[in-house]
């Protein structure tokens, strides 16, 4: 009997201490080896204000578990586009969970829906539910050529944009492939670089900064 009691109680402790899916996590606590580069923690940026109080990226739980599966993949390829990675490729987040807050200055300055989520709506960012990310080399950290830069409001940014290097188009299809495919993450067309999890729509915004 008491045998069956301490199995009952570490199923029961082993249930409440799994994050539920729209919690904030730290991506690096489940991928070590993800490179975080957060665009908004520099002035580095469309607003070239520093807008974020850490380089530690949160993201809900449902969409960091999607991205390790997207990173095993991708650890696992030596070989792209006639290019050797003897380490494999990887991701590298440029934002990830962003406060409502920072989504108000943002309209404010580009009140552009194409490019900026309209904050009274509120963006996948304000829930956690979104990635903005490229690729990079593992061995040395490089990022893969692009289409462009981060925040490009450009028509260059776009998935339909074709008049590029066969090589970009290739990294570009390689990151969408592994996002949408591997990871079930949904692309937004108008930016190469923006992933987002589409079920988290019912996730609720959030506005607290990170420290």
């Amino acid at each position: 009997m008491k045998y069956w009691m301490f199995v009952i109680l570490i199923y029961v402790s082993a249930l409440f201490s799994q994050s539920a899916p729209d919690e904030l996590v730290n991506v690096k606590e489940f991928i070590p080896d993800i490179v975080i580069d957060l665009k908004y923690n520099t002035v580095d940026n469309f607003l070239s204000q520093k807008l974020y109080t850490t380089d530690e990226c949160y993201l809900a739980r449902n969409v960091i578990d999607r991205l390790v599966m997207i990173q095993d993949s991708l650890r696992n390829i030596r070989l792209h586009d006639g290019i050797n990675y003897p380490q494999g490729i990887g991701l590298k987040i440029w934002d990830g969970y962003r406060p409502r807050s920072v989504q108000f200055l943002m309209w404010e300055i580009l009140p552009d829906p194409t490019f900026v989520a309209n904050p009274y709506s509120g963006s996948s960012h304000n829930r956690g539910a979104a990635v903005d990310v490229t690729l990079v080399d593992l061995a040395t950290g490089q990022e893969l050529e692009m289409p462009t830069y981060f925040d490009d409001f450009t028509a260059a940014a776009s998935h339909t944009y074709m008049n590029l290097p066969s090589n970009v188009i290739a990294n570009r299809t390689l990151l969408k492939n592994m996002m949408t495919q591997y990871g079930g993450l949904s692309l937004y067309t108008a930016e190469w670089w923006h992933y987002s999890y589409s079920p988290a729509t019912s996730y609720p915004l959030l506005d607290f900064q990170l420290k």
